[in-house]
């Protein structure tokens, strides 16, 4: 009777364990799509902090928020510092995602819409793909390589159709602010293996405080500040939602279904951007984004399902 209650409870553990690996990838879905939402928000947001704080002022004083708050819960929750072999990780994610991406892309968002330097954005799931493979021996299929180099293709197009096809002055910040975004992005995801995903971000937060403060200092000295409801707002939504928050929720949802997988999503990141351009900004929508956003969910739905 034993043996037989035995084998009759393997496979319902077996069963039981399965499930749980299958909520838990579609949490880490869920979680990663819930970053991208927020990321979508961040170009338009910055156009708007741009009307009332200097590009330099705006990237200081970001950061310095988005660090107090990552500083305040590290504290509230007695939070150890993280383990030494950690700290070169996480200066890499702080160099990337808190200074390196946001200060070039707001450099760029000076001369450019936000139309255009959506461009990097759609370039970006590819780079970290590809970034991840070298740094954490992901080995994705042909058919998720294969799915996500036509959604790049089709977002690529997208927005150089819609710039016109002409580069411009900011297309070195562009480029520039995608290998750094993405090397960022893979090494928050590697760490959040190892540490919980808002220490990640947190931490790397308050590392860049000795560079971030006195920037601040230097940078409101210079640039004049108007304060605005828009330069208000979008200062605030860039610090807390898309420097904190966002991050949070992305690289738990790295960590929970990969960094490859994860990175697909944010395919859909450059329309959504649109979409809030025209809501927000008032910017014009061009008539192929629908199209274009059908060829992306497509390109998305290949990469989730094809194993790594």
């Amino acid at each position: 009777m034993r043996a037989q209650s035995s084998a009759t409870a393997s496979p319902r553990i077996a069963v039981g364990a399965a499930s749980a690996k299958t909520g838990g990838a579609s949490f880490g879905t869920v979680q990663a799509a819930l970053g991208v939402v927020a990321f979508s928000l961040t170009f338009p947001a910055t156009a708007w902090g741009l009307e009332g704080f200097g590009p330099w002022s705006l990237i200081a004083v970001r950061s310095i928020l988005a660090a107090a708050v990552a500083g305040v819960c590290l504290l509230a929750l007695r939070v150890a510092p993280p383990e030494r072999r950690h700290w070169l990780g996480l200066a890499v994610v702080g160099a990337g995602v808190v200074l390196g991406f946001p200060l070039l892309t707001t450099l760029a968002l000076q001369t450019s819409t936000t139309a255009h330097a959506a461009v990097v954005v759609g370039l970006l799931p590819l780079t970290t793909a590809l970034l991840s493979a070298l740094r954490v021996g992901t080995r994705p299929s042909r058919t998720f390589w294969i799915a996500a180099l036509a959604g790049a293709a089709a977002v690529i197009a997208f927005t150089v159709q819609q710039s016109g096809g002409a580069l411009t002055s900011a297309d070195a910040y562009l480029f520039a602010a995608l290998l750094v975004c993405a090397a960022g992005y893979t090494e928050g995801g590697r760490l959040a293996r190892e540490m919980p995903g808002w220490q990640v971000i947190g931490w790397a937060l308050v590392l860049c405080l000795p560079l971030t403060v006195p920037m601040a200092a230097v940078a409101l000295s210079y640039e004049p500040v108007h304060l605005t409801a828009h330069s208000v707002t979008g200062l605030l939504w860039v610090a807390i939602g898309s420097q904190f928050l966002g991050l949070v929720v992305w690289y738990r949802g790295m960590a929970a279904i990969g960094i490859p997988k994860a990175s697909q999503l944010q395919l859909a990141q450059p329309l959504l951007t649109l979409v809030w351009s025209v809501l927000l900004l008032g910017e014009h929508l061009p008539v192929a984004a629908p199209l274009t956003a059908a060829a992306v969910l497509v390109c998305i739905a290949v990469t989730q399902r094809a194993r790594g």
